[in-house]
């Protein structure tokens, strides 16, 4: 498949402040450091936190498709870390999940890494650790970076390409708090998962179980910078901008509006939609993202920010500033707007059959260890000292899963290594959405298909942190 900038009359820039590779053998393309250091979000708000080369998010890396990689990884602090290549086809050694056996990047030690890019896209890097209840590791710190994988064929023109990294700081537990659920679509819940879910929550409340742990936070930031506190966006009117958003969030879900400008969805995980749709609002589930045109028609300063006001006015947002225009951003809210994959799909309904089916159910057991929330897949929580695969594949079938969720949270699932074909959303058939996140819905059910093409393990989850450190991952193994 050709990349979507092909598709859409782009050319592929290099935008500045990206890392450039070493043309000379015998040193790595890239180098990240891990460490601990401290991030200026805004003049007064300052935090300590694991980046990549001293920044959040790390840098951008750019690969071509089918490139060979040599990443060194050094790792300045003194637990051991790992690097997740999120949405690339990689051997295990190299994927970054200590669940696949991916060697960890010692405590104050190194790791070379040597892998193939592809596919095509826009993919991010990450940690890979549990944090469990330690709110300063894993994906709760500032361990992210995105990356394109230019593809081999990409010709044309746009006008300026953007990347953008939303992220969360200062995270805090509480208990109890409602997941914004109402805006994806179909809306259509199944009534015996909710009776399910709900039975269990009412048994557990009547025993006097609190509420379990979720995470908040308290500052927000985009490209590691408060709203109004980096650089503006600059544009000029008649621009076609390529807007790349990664929800680098550990357990957020995310929005993002622009007043005045529609988005024109090209891409999903950096794969092409096949049918580019027009929307006012973007929600990303957690570890998803999307890449746009966005038509600069509407003069002024504006605010590209996140719905939710509490967080967009503690900095999710970034300004976006016309050329001779100036003045205070501007705020305006869009008209409501849901979010539906089938928007973006082809017209055809018609799959072809899988091998096999395998069945899988999402539960949640209130507060049960050590007042967080357990969480189950088929009745088992996954157990990080055995580590024993679920699921047995074999190289080259193709698999159906069909996921039933019997809480009211939106799960963002994941699978290492893969990409799936969302095939059905609620008992509505869809074609041709090829993700590496979907956002399940509370009391929903999602079909996905995917081919077995990665010999070894492969990690499925749950990509809230919270979520998958308390139970919510499984392994494949494909032989």
């Amino acid at each position: 498949m050709s990349g979507y900038g092909a598709a859409f009359g782009l050319r592929t820039r290099w935008p500045m402040g990206s890392l450039t590779a070493p043309v000379s053998t015998g040193r790595p393309d890239y180098t990240l450091r891990i460490g601990r250091n401290l991030v200026e979000l805004a003049p007064d708000h300052i935090v300590s936190t694991l980046t990549y080369n001293g920044q959040c998010p790390g840098p951008l890396l750019r690969f071509k498709e089918g490139q060979s990689v040599v990443v060194d990884v050094f790792n300045d602090t003194d637990q051991p870390e790992q690097l997740h290549w999120h949405g690339q086809s990689v051997p295990v050694v190299v994927d970054g999940a200590a669940e696949e056996g991916t060697p960890a990047i010692p405590a104050l030690g190194m790791r070379r890494l040597t892998f193939t890019a592809k596919p095509a896209g826009f993919r991010f890097y990450h940690t890979h650790v549990h944090a469990g209840a330690d709110l300063t590791r894993g994906q709760y710190s500032g361990l992210v970076g995105p990356i394109y994988i230019e593809p081999r064929d990409d010709a044309g023109t746009y006008d300026q390409e953007v990347f953008l990294t939303l992220k969360e700081f200062d995270p805090v537990f509480s208990q109890g708090g409602d997941m914004a659920m109402d805006f994806l679509r179909p809306a259509e819940r199944d009534a015996r998962l909710q009776d399910i879910g709900e039975a269990a929550m009412k048994a557990s409340l009547a025993r006097g179980m609190p509420h379990g742990y979720e995470v908040g936070y308290q500052a927000f930031a985009i490209n590691g910078r408060k709203l109004g506190h980096g650089e503006p966006i600059r544009v000029k009117s008649g621009e076609r901008v390529l807007f790349h958003i990664l929800n680098a969030s550990a357990t957020e879900l995310r929005s993002l509006a622009l007043p005045g400008h529609t988005f024109k969805v090209i891409a999903l995980d950096g794969n092409p939609v096949p049918h580019p749709a027009e929307v006012p609002v973007l929600w990303l589930g957690t570890a998803e993202r999307i890449s746009v045109i966005v038509e600069m028609t509407h003069p002024g300063v504006w605010v590209l920010g996140d719905l939710a006001d509490n967080d967009r006015c503690n900095g999710m947002g970034i300004v976006v500033e016309y050329a001779g225009q100036r003045g205070r951003p501007q705020w305006m809210a869009p008209s409501s707007s849901g979010w539906d994959y089938r928007w973006f799909a082809s017209t055809s309904s018609a799959m072809p059959p899988p091998d096999e089916v395998i069945d899988m159910t999402f539960a949640k057991q209130n507060a049960i260890d050590h007042g967080f929330n357990r969480w189950t897949i088929n009745d088992v929580a996954f157990d990080m000292a055995s580590m024993k695969p679920m699921f047995r594949l074999h190289r080259g079938r193709r698999y159906r899963l069909r996921m039933r969720n019997e809480s009211d949270d939106i799960h963002p699932i994941h699978l290492h290594r893969h990409r799936f074909e969302i095939t059905r959303i609620a008992g509505h058939p869809i074609a041709g959405m090829l993700k590496d996140v979907a956002m399940l819905g509370g009391y929903q059910t999602m079909e996905v298909d995917f081919t077995a093409d990665q010999i070894g393990l492969s990690l499925f989850h749950c990509h809230m942190q919270l979520h998958m450190d308390f139970g919510f991952m499984a392994l494949f193994e494909c032989v």
